[in-house]
């Protein structure tokens, strides 16, 4: 059953998706060569309590941890480990938090230090497709019109590798709710979007073959073909004449911007994104 939120259930979902956001920020200020998901995973925790919420990920299904930290060829659902951070990694972390009764839920992929061309041009691509999403979560167009838009960007346009066995969600009382929001589609197919819906959209992209593969600690999910893996995420509600972004990037960025360590991933040139 597809939940449809109130106005007043919206900004609390936005409350908690900005205290995601504040997470992100602090780990954009943090992260770099020779630290540890460990580290930023205690006081990603730490941060999340202070403000009088819980983590949303960990305990979820047996989740050991607040962050997923996903570096390289691992897609999502990395569990944070006392192994260094490398200059070349990229980094994704997706971060959940539950707060007056609601979810919030988003990601962003972190580049260290000296980063090869193509896999820099992975991670702007794939930020790119998730404001493609974004901009067809209106009301009235569904839920393949959104998978159709990142599908055709990164895949047909860029030949990439979307990922099939992991989508986006309804996000709300639940961190996973109905509708699944899958990254590939077919235009006018999939549930009809009414306002009030409240989604998350995160893109996850391959540099190279869509196939993933699970390893053995039974939760992170790794490219098969062992190539780089980028994963951005927002979520979102339904309005009628242009989606409401709940979560914000804009802090983490800046963040980044203000972070040697890190390197800014910028929305391809040259490309219209009416969401932002």
């Amino acid at each position: 059953m597809i939940y449809y939120k109130t106005d007043e259930e919206i900004e609390l979902i936005r409350q908690s998706c900005l205290l995601v956001c504040k997470v992100l920020t602090h780990v954009g200020t943090v992260i770099k060569p020779g630290v540890t998901g460990a580290q930023i995973d205690k006081e990603a925790e730490a941060l999340i309590r202070d403000h009088g919420a819980v983590p949303g990920f960990k305990g979820y299904r047996g989740f050991p941890s607040t962050l997923c930290i996903s570096v390289n060829e691992q897609v999502v659902h990395g569990i944070p480990s006392d192994k260094e951070f490398q200059d070349g990694d990229i980094v994704s972390v997706d971060c959940g938090t539950f707060m007056n009764e609601f979810y919030g839920d988003a990601a962003y992929t972190f580049a260290l230090g000296e980063i090869e061309p193509e896999v820099m041009k992975l991670l702007s691509v794939t930020k790119t497709s998730l404001y493609k999403g974004i901009e067809k979560a209106v009301d009235g167009k569904r839920i393949g019109d959104i998978g159709f838009a990142i599908q055709e960007y990164c895949e047909r346009k860029h030949k990439y590798g979307v990922v099939r066995e992991l989508v986006g969600h309804g996000l709300g009382r639940n961190l996973h709710e109905a509708p699944e929001v899958p990254n590939y589609g077919k235009k006018g197919k999939g549930p009809k979007m009414r306002d009030g819906l409240v989604i998350a959209i995160e893109p996850m992209v391959n540099l190279g073959r869509k196939e993933v593969s699970q390893a053995k600690d039974g939760w992170t999910i790794i490219s098969r073909d062992k190539t780089p893996s980028a994963h951005f995420e927002h979520t979102v509600a339904v309005r009628k004449q242009k989606a409401d972004l709940m979560s914000d990037h804009t802090e983490v960025e800046k963040a980044i911007a203000n972070n040697p360590n890190v390197n800014e991933v910028p929305l391809m040139q040259a490309e219209s994104i009416k969401a932002i």
